[in-house]
Formats: C-alpha cells, sequence, structure tokens
C-alpha cells in the first residue's frame, strides 16, 4: 500500500467535496491493465478447474459496497466470481505513515487519521488504530450476513472443509479470511489479540511500514526483531490457531519469529530480490527457510515486489520460489486496493495464462 501518500495532498485540498474519498480511491487502486480481460479458451477451462487463492487485499479500507461491482478499485464479489476466486485474504490496515519511504519510516502523521474521517468511520476510528480494526473486521461480517450465503467467513478448519466441498459442487461461494496488517493495532495489549480472535482475525501480521512494539519493521527507522512482548504476542497467537504474517518484518524479525514458531508462517505479499531487489523483498536464505518451517510466500502483483508491470513479472518471481523450494510454498498475494496492479481481481485468468 505505497500510493496512498502521493495523492492524500489532493484529497485534503477536496475535503468539503462528498466524493473526496473516492477521489484517494481511485487514484491510488489503479491497474496496468484494463479490463475486459480476454484469454484463449484452453486458458479459461484450466482457470475454472483451479481453487483460485489471493493472499492479500486492502479491500476493507474503503467505502464501496464489496457485494457490488464497482468501475474502479480492484475487488468486489463480483469480480471475484467472474475470476472463479475461491478464498480471498482481507488485510486490515489501521496506520499508514504520511510521508512514506521504503527504509525509514516512523508513524506519525498517520495518513489513516484523515482517511477515517474523510470515508465518515465512527468517531472510535478516528484515533484508535484498534477501534480501525474492529470497525473493518465489523463491515466485512455485515458484508457476509447481507450475501444470502455468497460470502463465507472462514474461522476454522470445519469451515474450510465446508468452502472446499461447496466449492468442488460448482457453489460460487467465495470464503473471506481476515488478517491484521501490523501489531500496532493492539496498542501495546495482548488482550487486545483475543478480542480480535474473537471478531474473527485468524491472521496476524507483525509490522506494516514502522517499527511497532513487537516487531521491527523492514521499513522502520530501527529494524529489530522481536521484542520481549512480540515473543508473547507470537506465543500466545500461535496457542490460539492464528497464522503470523511476516510480511513487511525486519530480517531479523523474520529471523527471531522462526526460531520460536511451532507452525507454519506465511509471507502475504512481497518480492524476491533475485527478480527485484528491493528492501521489502526476500534473499534466498530467507526463502529457505520459511519453506523449512513449511510456509507459503505471496507474490504480489504491484511494482515494488516485481519492479515491473506486466503479469510476467509476477510469474517470473513466482518460478524462481517454485525452483528453489518447491511450488508448494509459493501463492498469490496481491495486494489488490492497496496499490496499482497489474489489473483487478477480474483479471486473474492472465496470471493462470501466464
Amino acid at each position: 500500500m505505497i500510493h496512498i501518500t502521493r495523492f492524500i495532498g489532493i484529497a485534503l485540498l477536496s475535503l468539503s467535496l462528498n466524493n473526496c474519498a473516492s477521489l484517494v480511491d481511485r487514484l491510488i487502486n489503479r491497474v496496468h491493465l484494463k479490463p475486459p480481460y480476454v484469454v484463449d479458451p484452453d486458458t479459461r477451462r484450466l482457470h475454472q478447474q483451479l481453487l483460485i487463492i489471493d493472499m492479500h487485499a486492502d479491500t476493507l479500507l474503503w467505502n464501496r459496497d464489496l457485494l457490488k461491482r464497482s468501475s474502479y478499485g480492484h475487488v468486489d464479489v463480483p469480480r471475484m466470481r467472474e475470476a472463479h476466486v475461491g478464498l480471498q485474504f482481507f488485510g486490515v490496515v489501521t496506520a499508514f505513515p504520511l510521508f512514506i519511504s521504503m527504509d525509514n519510516n516512523s508513524d506519525r502523521p498517520d495518513v489513516i487519521d484523515q482517511l477515517a474521517r474523510m470515508q465518515d468511520w465512527p468517531e472510535s476510528t478516528w484515533s484508535s488504530r484498534m477501534g480501525r480494526a474492529v470497525y473493518q473486521a465489523k463491515k466485512l461480517l455485515d458484508r457476509v450476513n447481507a450475501s444470502a450465503g455468497g460470502l463465507k467467513m472462514i474461522t476454522n478448519r470445519r469451515e474450510l472443509e465446508e468452502l472446499l466441498e461447496a466449492r468442488n459442487r460448482k457453489e460460487p461461494v467465495i470464503g473471506a479470511l481476515l488478517s491484521l496488517e501490523g501489531t500496532h493495532a493492539l496498542e501495546g495489549k495482548l488482550e487486545n489479540l483475543d478480542r480480535l480472535y474473537e471478531l474473527g482475525f485468524r491472521i496476524i501480521g507483525l509490522t506494516h511500514f514502522f517499527d511497532t512494539e513487537m516487531a521491527g519493521s523492514v521499513h522502520g527507522k530501527k529494524k529489530y526483531g522481536l521484542t520481549p512482548l512480540g515473543s508473547e504476542m507470537v506465543r500466545r497467537a500461535q496457542s490460539r490457531g492464528m497464522i503470523i504474517d511476516l510480511a513487511h518484518a525486519s530480517p531479523k524479525a523474520i529471523d527471531d519469529t522462526l526460531a520460536i514458531v511451532n507452525k507454519p508462517i506465511i509471507i502475504s505479499h512481497t518480492g524476491v530480490r533475485a527478480t527485484c531487489d528491493s528492501v521489502r523483498n526476500l534473499g534466498d536464505s530467507h526463502i529457505r527457510a520459511i519453506a523449512e518451517n513449511g510456509g507459503i510466500i505471496g507474490i504480489g502483483l504491484f511494482k515494488y515486489a516485481t519492479c515491473g508491470k506486466s503479469v510476467d513479472d509476477t510469474v517470473r518471481a513466482m518460478r524462481h520460489v517454485a525452483n528453489l523450494v518447491g511450488i508448494e510454498h509459493v501463492a498469490l498475494g496481491s495486494d489488490f486496493d492497496g496499490s496499482t496492479t497489474v489489473f483487478d481481481a477480474s483479471g486473474l485468468t492472465l496470471l493462470t495464462q501466464a
């Protein structure tokens, strides 16, 4: 979600306009390739036989109705259904630095302070990062309840198995899995982890674009590893059955986490340094360590992950992971609705074709 500060000045100048938040959304969440997306018949038939899973989208940050097709942005149920998506991970963004860099950020000023107000979110979200996580989780649950079975919240293995059975029966249900992007939303209180669990969060990212009380970010000022509080949080989360997401984590935080976890972790959305030498991307040693842990690496559809603007750039990174440690450790982590991407959700057939 790197482009938000490029356009925030425009939006702030437009605060008197009712559509200022949608203007920010339109400017940030663009595509390099515009729909409709055409693939050959053989690719489409193959795509329809697959279980399509995307490990990261920031859609809940925006005020679009998830159940209605939008003319902008990347993700909604109609477009996911068109692309045969079976399971979507929804990242919950609660803070983002206004003056962004790839490797030297603090948490203030926080652009989400303004975005929450611009989108007329409840007052409980204006200054509370925890409040923003709660609000976005409830927003997803509301859309699940209004979907007449078209969207299903996934919170345990049984619900996942039921989703897979429904997909095998060709039912157009889509699973939704809640993921917290950064432990800053816990506001330093481990009891907040239990509250988020009760709201349906099953994935927790240690960091986003700045260091937290729990762990250092690769984009932070100090880039330290797990703190004692962070180690306790990781163990507590895993004991609840939550998955640890190391996207945006510092190299030291990745090492520290892998040293104490007893279950596989994920990197929900990233790239690899072998094809795109960016500070946010994984080197081969970390790819091997994550694979040894049984973890999964989601490759993005955005230029900061792939150093390119085409689907081939994403595929090149995916192939590197597959060749290095096996295809079972590579996945898709689009970063839809958090950046400009190659295409929107309806274009995922292009990835299958590539």
